[in-house]
């Protein structure tokens, strides 16, 4: 039996993107290897948001290329966002590559593979209008929180991004066959669903059918399901209907991603993010007036062209006025089909290393302070696994994360209630101990089974 190995470099829809495309392997009669060097047919699935996962990429492309000199047998596949930019680029530099797949080219992998095993040339399937739905594929259900994509593509073209250009325009999926997928997750142990699209707030537009909100409260009704979650959102697009959600949805967790990814309207507007710093401020309002202790994390680019330092100052205040739970933080890097590759006024990178530290350093000193608030408090952790030893290497630790995404490590006392049954997919109560900059620690105080009276297949 031939074996199959996937390295996925990128955001959440890679990974979603890879379980399906394992799945699909796997119905092929592949079998999943634990390491590059254990398979016959390797899948890089790649990124090109940020120039240091593209390089990340090649490098690994590069590797397998001088393995396959010696190793002529070795099939090397590369996917996702690089492969869609660059196509046939891809087989000049490295001509031992024998598969170039593009964004939605995924399903048509069998073809490809059995061209390849009957000696044909390489093959770059880059084609985004060639049909199916990839997503009716199902990928392995290896823990108790699954990703769901409901949407692909994107229409807002911010002049940093190439999405528009490599994930195609957006599509949505038909809210009947998500709610499908998620109760087929749900009978196979799936506790935690995260809804997936490079902009879930402009769900259903395309189709001018169900919205976002209408979605959400669709999938809060499945039974068996115990917390929802999504990702991304565009700030310019949350709408009244979906702070309602926040309100009303008991499922839905505390938590919401919301880029604003600049505190300077002048770069927001370069940046083609369509809302001022003002516009953002008032919509995070709503939302906390909505939901009692909302979870805020967000997106924030330094040293964008032209950022200058009172721009930059001006993220760090907005930083520190909306005091978020977490941020993602990133250095502008041009990337080929952005419009912003093209502007003149660039950052120095040393100053743009000087900018994204400054940052860091004052989201984890807010990171740590709102944690620390946490000790004391017993709070609902959704077990997800083992995490390993305590300290003292006498308790086996367990992690999971709270309704506000926060990640949360205990220990489960012998006397503690139901503790002897803890497993992935159990509801903790943990009294936490330790607020840290990234994460908390606690103990657990009870353990309730969440798979009790449901049917798990």
């Amino acid at each position: 039996m031939k074996r199959f190995y996937i390295h996925t470099i990128g955001c959440q829809m890679n990974v979603s993107d890879s379980s399906k495309l394992c799945g699909l392997l796997s119905s092929l009669g592949y079998s999943p290897a634990s390491e590059t060097g254990d398979a016959d047919l390797v899948v890089v699935n790649t990124c090109t948001i940020r120039a240091k996962a593209r390089q990340k990429a090649m490098s690994l492309v590069g590797r397998l290329a001088a393995r396959k000199r010696s190793d002529p047998g070795l099939t090397i596949c590369v996917s996702g966002c690089v492969a869609q930019e660059e196509g046939e680029g891809i087989i000049r530099m490295f001509p031992e590559v024998d598969i170039v797949l593009g964004t939605a080219a995924l399903e048509r992998m069998p073809v490809h593979l059995r061209r390849i095993e009957a000696g044909g040339g390489p093959v770059v399937d880059t084609d985004m209008t060639a049909g199916g739905d990839f997503d009716l594929i199902t990928g392995p259900v290896t823990g108790v929180s699954h990703f769901v994509t409901i949407m692909r593509g994107c229409d807002n073209f911010c002049t940093y991004c190439v999405v528009p250009y490599v994930r195609g325009r957006e599509f949505s999926r038909p809210p009947s066959r998500i709610v499908e997928e998620i109760r087929s997750l749900v009978a196979r142990g799936v506790r935690e669903v995260t809804l997936l699209g490079q902009n879930v707030n402009s769900y259903g537009k395309d189709k001018n059918g169900c919205s976002f909100a209408r979605l959400l409260g669709m999938v809060n009704e499945i039974e068996g399901l115990l917390r929802i979650r999504f990702t991304t959102s565009h700030p310019k697009d949350l709408s009244p209907g979906l702070v309602d959600a926040f309100r009303n949805l008991d499922r839905l967790c505390s938590h919401i991603h919301l880029p604003v990814q600049s505190g300077s309207d002048r770069i927001l507007e370069r940046m083609n993010r369509k809302y001022t710093r003002e516009e953002y401020l008032e919509k995070l309002e709503t939302l906390r007036s909505a939901r009692e202790g909302i979870a805020l994390s967000s997106d924030i680019i330094v040293g964008f062209p032209g950022e200058s330092e009172r721009d930059f100052q001006q993220t760090l205040d907005l930083v520190r006025q909306v005091e978020f739970d977490s941020i993602f933080a990133f250095i502008y890097s041009d990337r080929p089909l952005a419009p912003a590759s093209k502007f003149s006024d660039k950052v120095d990178e040393d100053e743009k290393r000087r900018r994204i530290n400054t940052l860091l350093s004052l989201q984890n000193s807010i990171s740590r302070r709102k944690n620390i608030e946490f000790e004391g408090r017993v709070i609902e952790v959704l077990v997800e696994g083992k995490s390993g030893r305590s300290g003292n290497g006498a308790a086996l630790q367990w992690t999971g994360r709270d309704t506000t995404n926060r990640v949360v490590n205990f220990t489960v006392p012998g006397d503690c209630p139901g503790g002897a049954a803890v497993r992935p997919g159990c509801l903790a109560q943990v009294r936490i101990e330790a607020g840290l900059a990234h994460s908390l620690k606690g103990r657990a105080v009870a353990i309730a089974d969440a798979f009790a009276n449901v049917a798990v297949a």
